[in-house]
């Protein structure tokens, strides 16, 4: 398929996300009242703080966080050479678990609670690269030293659920599962901190591919693989980690956004990583807009919906791939 016809449908498909999520959510409202305090920014009463103060930056929140870890995805499969590899292969979701369960033990909440999350992200991204440069960066290594970090990080989690209160556990649980209901008070100032970071992904394309040939082929066409890995891994666990700091671990998004794009536009990372991000931000603002309206008052975590739909995605995957696919 073209990849410009590929971006523009894209586009319209997160337009069109953003659109939904705007006119429909946890609570009705007609229709005209929202497009008035669309219009009237300064206006009181239900529809103006309904759509500036909850839907606008929700939304903002779930197309930058979606678009965040879609692109990190594909990083992270060039880098590593796994079509299973994932924003959190590196431990990344491990060590924002044990800081969000730490934060919500001490009464934590807000900003400073996505900080202390932030921070456990950034421990284990340090030891998992600070371990696999002691090996020259291998693919193996890096993978390896991520599943010790995420079991290290999770048998933590399980002794803290197993001596906490059951109130505690059950909110750590729901943040687990990912959510976007009450995103921490200056949520949206550390997504535009991070913003420029995952805008220079794009740039990266070249390298990216290079990359994805392996390291001796890279190096004869003149990359510095290891200086390249090390700044895209660390760029992209950090991103990352300010995902899992705002809105708690939201599965599948990394993993199936890159696959069901790359059948679209190919392996080429110049149309993949913005394809990419514009598919993951409309995915996951469509997924959250599910979340809110299924079970209505009631609000599922976003998690669940990206986890069944990520489930469901993998399975017609195998079913319809060729054995040499998924050997």
């Amino acid at each position: 398929m073209n990849r410009r016809l590929v971006f523009l449908i894209l586009l319209v498909f997160l337009l069109a996300s953003a659109a939904l999520g705007l006119f429909t959510g946890g609570m009705q409202l007609p229709p005209g009242e929202i497009i008035r305090a669309l219009f009237h920014s300064g206006s009181d009463g239900i529809a103006g703080t309904l759509v500036w103060e909850l839907r606008i930056p929700r939304i903002f929140t779930a197309g930058v966080v979606g678009s965040a870890l879609a692109a990190c995805g594909v990083v992270f499969q060039a880098i590593l050479r796994n079509p299973l590899a994932e924003p959190y292969t590196l431990g990344v979701s491990g060590g924002g678990s044990l800081g969000a369960v730490i934060a919500i033990l001490l009464g934590i909440s807000g900003l400073p609670m996505a900080l202390i999350c932030f921070a456990g992200c950034c421990l284990s991204i340090g030891v998992v690269l600070g371990a696999a440069s002691l090996k020259g960066f291998s693919n193996s290594m890096l993978i390896l030293a991520g599943i010790i970090m995420s079991f290290l990080f999770s048998s933590v989690v399980m002794f803290i659920f197993a001596v906490a209160s059951s109130r505690e556990v059950h909110s750590s649980i729901l943040w687990l599962m990912g959510s976007l209901s009450a995103p921490p008070a200056g949520s949206v100032k550390m997504l535009l901190m991070a913003l420029p970071v995952m805008l220079s992904l794009p740039f990266f394309a070249r390298d990216l591919n290079l990359l994805s040939l392996g390291d001796e082929h890279s190096y004869y066409l003149g990359l510095d693989a290891k200086r390249a890995k090390t700044y895209l891994l660390l760029g992209a666990s950090l991103i990352t980690g300010v995902c899992v700091a705002l809105s708690g671990i939201i599965a599948f998004v990394g993993l199936v956004i890159p696959h069901a794009v790359r059948g679209m536009t190919g392996a080429d990372h110049h149309s993949l990583i913005p394809c990419s991000m514009l598919a993951g931000g409309g995915f996951l603002i469509l997924s959250d807009t599910l979340s809110q309206i299924i079970i209505r008052p009631l609000e599922l975590p976003v998690g669940v919906i990206t986890g069944m739909v990520g489930g469901l995605f993998f399975v017609i995957y195998l079913l319809k791939a060729r054995p040499a696919e998924v050997s």
